[in-house]
């Protein structure tokens, strides 16, 4: 009997074979994406120590529509003035597994744009 493999799944698979060649400094930390149907969020974390050094999500700012691209370029830009704020310029992007399209790409427009550079 073939076992039914769900699309997250999937997505677990794919971000763990990213996450073995990514990893975050303390000076060039790793910007993480999580999508799901409704929401975006987004992390900056230093892998070393193993803390969330800054984070935004559409459900935190109170966007009307959380899963549309609008949002997520909200929250790119929102985590680009946190990260700015606390002194982080520079970050390795990781998509989470996501293809880099869409929502994820928007949301690394954002950031690109209020002077995050990845």
């Amino acid at each position: 009997m073939i076992k039914k493999v769900s699309r997250n799944e999937m997505r677990k698979v794919r971000h763990e074979r990213v996450r073995k060649t990514i990893s975050g400094t303390p000076e060039c930390p790793r910007l993480c994406v999580f999508r799901s149907n409704k929401q975006i969020s987004a992390q900056i974390i230093d892998d070393t120590t193993g803390t969330t050094l800054v984070s935004a999500s559409s459900k935190e700012l109170k966007l009307a529509n959380g899963g549309n691209v609008e949002a997520a370029k909200t929250v790119g830009e929102k985590i680009a003035e946190l990260a700015l704020a606390k002194g982080i310029k520079t970050v390795v992007f990781d998509r989470g597994g996501y293809l880099y399209h869409g929502r994820v790409e928007a949301l690394a427009a954002g950031a690109r744009d209020k002077g995050l550079e990845f």
